[in-house]
C-alpha cells in the first residue's frame, strides 16, 4: 500500500508520465593522510559498513558515458578499498525519479526531486551527519526539524551564455544591456544564418528557465515564487509570469530559436553553441564546461546577466543545483554517506560541472564569471523553497522546476485561456492545502 505521500506522487505521475568556481589544485597536491583528515565519514578497510556496491541516480548521463563518474568511482575505492560504486543516469530526471519515489526504487544515494517537500524528505531519505553540513552553503534548504537530508552539488548564476565567434561574425560588438538590445542581436544573428538562441524546447527541462527562474530576475525578489501562496490566481498577462512567457513566445513567432523545437537535441545544441551554429543559451553558468567539452575553446565563450528588461539594471539569482542525499532504503547507508561526501567535497565533481562552490571560502576564478561580474548585477542567494507551495503545486499538478507547463504555456495559441486554466487549478489546490472556504 501506498502511504499518503506516495500517493500523491504517483497519482503525479500517472497524470504527466546552482562565489566562485571549485579550485582543485589543493587536492592534487594533498597527501593521502591529509585527504583521510578531510573526511567526516572516515572508515577502514576491514569495516564492514564501508565495503560493498553502492548505485547513485544521477541526472549526469553525459559524465557516466565519457568515463568521469568512473574516474570519481575509483578515486572513492581507492580511498576506501572494498567499496564499489555503480551508476545509473536518468535522462529525464525530475520525472522518472517521481516513479522511482512511489516504487522505493532509489538505489542509495541520488539527487533529491526538486518537487519533494521537505516534511516528505524523513520518508525517503536518511539524516545526514552534522559534520557533513561544517562550511557548506545552502544547508538551511533541504532540512527538516533540524535535521539535514542533502549536499548541494554545486551553484550557479543564471544569465546568458554566448559565442563570441558567433557575434563577431554577426557584427556584434557589444553584449546587449537592454532587452530590445537583446532582440537586435537576436535578429543580426539570424541574418547571419546563426540561431540566435538554443531554447532546448524539445528537452523540457531547460523552459523552467522562462518560468521560476526569470519571474524571480524580473521582480528582484528570491522569495517570489514562495509567496504565490498568497495569490489565489498569480498567473497574469501584466505581471512577470506573462512578461516572462511572452519573452520566449517572442523569440520562437521571430525565428530566434532552433528549428526543431519538439526533439530532444540537448546534447547536440552543445556542439552547436561550441561551433558558433548557435550563439546563446539562457542557463546557469555550468552548462559553460559541457560547452567547452563539446568543441569550443574557453575564450570564445562569454557570459552576460540576462537583460530581461529595459532597464539596463540586472538582478541574478544565486541557485543551488541539485542536492543530493541517501535512500532510506539503502543497506548501505554509511558507505552511502561517505560516497555523496566524497562526491561534493573531495571528487572534482563541482569544478568538473563548471559549478560555483559550495564550501564556504572557495572563491571563483573563471574568466566568464569575472565578465558577467564586470556588468554589475545584484546577485542575491535563493531561499529555500516553500513545503506549502509545493503541496498547492503537487496537488494542481504543476510540476515546477521541471519545464513542464512552462513549455505548454509557451506553445499555447491563448496564452490568458491557458493562464486561466492552470489559475484554476491552483486556486483549487490552494483552497483544499490551506483549507480556505471554497469561492
Amino acid at each position: 500500500m501506498y502511504n499518503q505521500t506516495e500517493r500523491k506522487l504517483h497519482f503525479r505521475w500517472m497524470g504527466c508520465l546552482l562565489i566562485g568556481m571549485c579550485l582543485m589544485m589543493g587536492l592534487g597536491a594533498c597527501s593521502q593522510q591529509e585527504e583521510e583528515n578531510n573526511s567526516v565519514i572516515d572508515g577502514p578497510a576491514s569495516d564492514p559498513e564501508m565495503q560493498g556496491t553502492i548505485t547513485f541516480l544521477t541526472n549526469r548521463v553525459d559524465l557516466i558515458e565519457n568515463g568521469t563518474m568512473r574516474r570519481y568511482a575509483e578515486a572513492f575505492s581507492e580511498k576506501y578499498p572494498g567499496a564499489t560504486v555503480q551508476f545509473e543516469g536518468l535522462t529525464n530526471y525530475a520525472d522518472d525519479i517521481i516513479a522511482r519515489l512511489t516504487m522505493r526504487d532509489l538505489g542509495d544515494a541520488l539527487l533529491i526531486p526538486k518537487n519533494l517537500t521537505n516534511r516528505e524528505l524523513p520518508n525517503y531519505f536518511e539524516p545526514l551527519d552534522p559534520a557533513m553540513m561544517e562550511n557548506m552553503r545552502f544547508t538551511d534548504h533541504r532540512m527538516h526539524e533540524g535535521q539535514n537530508y542533502g549536499l548541494a552539488t554545486g551553484s550557479s548564476i543564471e544569465g546568458i551564455i554566448y559565442n563570441k565567434r558567433a557575434f563577431a561574425a554577426a557584427g556584434i560588438e557589444e553584449v546587449p544591456r537592454t532587452l530590445d538590445e537583446f532582440y537586435a542581436a537576436c535578429e543580426q544573428l539570424k541574418q547571419a544564418g546563426i540561431v540566435p538562441v538554443y531554447l532546448n524546447y524539445g528537452a523540457q527541462w531547460p523552459m523552467k528557465q522562462w518560468g521560476e527562474e526569470l519571474v524571480v530576475f524580473m521582480n528582484e525578489d528570491p522569495n517570489y515564487v514562495n509567496n504565490m501562496i498568497n495569490q489565489p490566481e498569480p498567473w497574469q498577462l501584466d505581471n512577470a509570469w506573462g512578461r516572462s512567457i511572452m519573452i520566449a513566445k517572442t523569440l520562437i513567432n521571430r525565428g530566434y530559436v532552433e528549428d526543431r523545437l519538439f526533439a530532444d537535441y540537448w546534447e547536440i545544441s552543445k556542439t552547436e553553441v561550441a561551433t558558433g551554429e548557435a550563439a546563446m543559451y539562457f542557463l546557469g553558468n555550468w552548462v559553460i564546461n559541457q560547452v567547452v567539452a563539446a568543441g569550443a575553446n574557453s575564450e570564445d565563450i562569454g557570459f552576460f546577466p540576462f537583460p530581461y528588461d529595459n532597464s539596463g539594471n540586472y538582478y541574478a539569482p544565486v541557485n543551488p543545483d541539485w542536492f543530493v542525499g541517501v535512500s532510506k532504503f539503502s543497506e548501505h547507508k554509511k558507505l552511502a554517506k561517505a560516497w555523496i561526501d566524497f562526491l561534493v567535497k573531495e571528487s572534482g565533481y563541482i569544478a568538473d560541472s563548471g559549478f560555483l562552490p559550495v564550501i564556504k571560502g572557495e572563491e571563483a576564478a573563471f574568466p566568464q564569471i569575472q565578465e558577467f561580474l564586470s556588468y554589475e548585477p545584484t546577485l542575491v542567494e535563493s531561499v529555500p523553497v516553500s513545503d506549502t507551495l509545493l503541496e498547492i503545486a503537487n496537488r494542481a499538478q504543476i510540476a515546477f522546476w521541471s519545464g513542464e507547463y512552462v513549455q505548454e504555456l509557451v506553445a499555447s495559441r491563448d496564452l490568458a485561456a491557458s493562464f486561466e486554466a492552470i489559475n484554476q487549478r491552483w486556486k483549487r489546490a490552494r483552497e483544499e492545502v490551506l483549507e480556505l472556504p471554497v469561492q
